[in-house]
């Protein structure tokens, strides 16, 4: 029970990263990640009272860790802002269903099945009417079109990261810590480098403090620490309600009314992750 409550907190963080995305995307988005991500390590530092050797991780583990938080917000930041938010972060929550359709190339002895197969082409589907619903050409110009790769993009770095994260020797929770402050000085390292410098106002700061406390730190603390704690394939199948939450979320922080589209690929995204999930279980 308790694990099934630190997973549903960190599912309800999760919701809030596009949400909070959207009221940044004045931001350049290696400066939001990097600052994002360097708040969130933070939380490591109580965790392991202060003991920096508990972060400390072979280097492997630490290239696959910043593999998955910098490229992974990255890319959903960039698309955030290049395509509609609603379209592009359904889009992204195709990454539990990578994980399935993935897994038989990351994990040896796991092999995929025709309702594998069946459940990938619903969530494709599901992504097509999010991007196709919104008709007319202009809505689906070269600019959107390449916001909708970086959904998909960032979708398959999580979805990989996920099982990449399988294969590693077993590191401490606090171990988050440096994978998130790693990505964090990376990605400021990128902004020095290539985009313009900004001034950040009273207001930004809250809200790259809330981004970094919560979906970039405190969730990924709460559903590794959930992950050791509980039953996997549970606490798995209750991350399908994220791309709901955020999805309201997101309709609510916009202004924007429910469409149609929007309402019909949410259901066949969530569908086909939990259907092929369930399978993998078995």
């Amino acid at each position: 029970m308790k694990a099934d409550l630190l997973a549903l907190a960190a599912i309800a963080l999760w919701g809030t990263l596009a949400p909070l995305g959207v009221k940044l995307t004045h931001l350049p988005p290696f400066l939001l990640t990097g600052l994002g991500l360097l708040v969130g390590s933070l939380i490591a530092l109580p965790l392991s009272r202060f003991r920096l050797s508990e972060r400390r991780v072979p280097l492997p583990t630490l290239l696959v860790g910043i593999y998955g938080l910098f490229g992974f917000h990255f890319l959903l930041f960039l698309a955030l802002r290049t395509a509609p938010a609603v379209e592009a972060n359904l889009i992204n929550y195709l990454w539990p269903l990578g994980m399935v359709v993935l897994a038989p190339l990351f994990l040896p002895g796991v092999t995929l099945h025709t309702q594998h197969v069946a459940a990938a082409l619903i969530g494709f589907a599901g992504a097509a009417i999010a991007i196709l619903g919104r008709g007319g050409a202009g809505e689906t110009g070269s600019g959107f079109q390449i916001g909708y790769l970086l959904a998909l993009a960032s979708a398959f770095v999580w979805s990989s990261y996920s099982l990449l994260t399988r294969r590693l020797p077993h590191f401490p929770t606090a171990a988050v810590g440096g994978f998130a402050a790693a990505s964090g000085l990376l990605s400021l390292a990128c902004h020095a480098a290539l985009e313009p410098s900004v001034t950040l106002t009273a207001g930004d700061w809250l809200l790259v403090v809330a981004l970094g406390l919560g979906p970039l730190g405190g969730a990924f603390f709460l559903w590794d620490a959930a992950i050791k704690r509980g039953d996997t394939r549970r606490i798995g199948l209750l991350a399908f309600a994220t791309p709901i939450l955020s999805t309201v979320l997101l309709l609510v922080t916009t202004g924007q009314p429910l469409q149609w589209n929007v309402a019909v690929a949410a259901v066949l995204v969530v569908g086909a992750a939990l259907w092929g999930s369930l399978w993998g279980s078995r």
